[in-house]
């Protein structure tokens, strides 16, 4: 009986935890969204189009290309049709939950930074009157919680992308995109937030996704893959297949080939997204990922 009495107060506690680092983040993300991204969000994404709103009286200066006929002839005198924006979208925040999104050696992993941005986009979506929804994924869908508006349900999205635990460890984009396909009948934006460490080949997936979907690739990654440091002999474990070997980080070829790798790993998912053109961009771990989105909020609107 005590043990279970202790268990139940650890539980409480870490739920007590939980709920506080949500409050956090809903505190910071929300103060970005409604202070930093004001207008910056509504004027990059657009919603479906124009819908009828109301005739009016015609005035100099508009177009005679919206003149209502059948109106005109009844009154006797010229009236407009009136159209506005239907603004309402559907957002949906696509976050890889594989193993290799819980690496970071400077300020936090690749998971707490997804975290921040999710939040961000989905406190900017809700005050645009947009509704939001999650695809966790590994090399499955490992969650899928349906597009809702309101605090309560971005709350729960934080609070799951906080305590979330895969089943899988692997990495399969492609799934999650032909899975977007399947779910989302109507047109949403999609905000895959991912390293994009997949083996497979989701060109003709994100192809197909992107002739219906309006999709933006936010690319994680730590700043120390870039270029390994000279420490030496160093154990390295890959996040997802728990394969380990070592490397000597002494040895300038082995850094230079690194580098390479890592250069040409880049550019092939530029070009993957420049081919299917998709709005992109990248974010380290210790970076600053308002500057990120806010460069790709301004590339959006230009």
């Amino acid at each position: 009986m005590m043990r279970n009495g202790n268990d139940n107060l650890l539980t409480d506690e870490r739920q007590s935890q939980l709920i506080s680092k949500v409050r956090r983040i809903e505190i910071k993300t929300r103060g970005l969204s409604t202070n930093v991204f004001a207008g910056q969000y509504h004027s990059a994404f657009k919603g479906r189009g124009m819908a009828f709103a109301e005739v009016r009286e015609y005035q100099y200066g508009d177009d005679v290309r919206d003149i209502d006929w059948n109106v005109t002839a009844r009154f006797h005198r010229p009236y407009v049709k009136v159209f506005e924006e239907e603004r309402e979208l559907t957002v949906m925040l696509m976050v890889d939950v594989s193993g290799s999104l819980n690496f970071g050696t400077r300020v936090q992993m690749k998971s707490e930074m997804a975290t921040l941005i999710a939040a961000t986009l989905a406190f900017s979506a809700i005050q645009n009157n947009d509704k939001i929804g999650v695809i966790f994924f590994s090399d499955r869908i490992e969650k899928y919680i349906p597009p809702k508006k309101g605090r309560k349900h971005i709350l729960y999205i934080i609070r799951e992308m906080l305590d979330f635990h895969p089943v899988s460890r692997l990495t399969d984009v492609g799934a999650a995109l032909e899975f977007l396909g399947r779910m989302q009948k109507r047109k949403c934006t999609a905000f895959v937030m991912s390293d994009f460490y997949d083996n497979k080949n989701f060109d003709r997936p994100l192809q197909i996704c992107c002739s219906r979907h309006d999709v933006v690739a936010i690319r994680l990654y730590d700043s120390l893959l870039k270029s390994l440091p000279d420490v030496g002999l160093l154990r390295i474990c890959d996040a997802e297949t728990g394969r380990a070997m070592y490397i000597d980080t002494s040895s300038r070829a082995v850094r230079l080939a690194h580098e390479k790798y890592w250069r040409e790993r880049t550019e092939d998912i530029e070009s993957l997204f420049r081919r299917n053109a998709v709005d992109y961009v990248s974010v380290t771990t210790d970076g600053d990922f308002v500057k990120a989105l806010r460069q790709l909020f301004a590339a959006r609107k230009s």
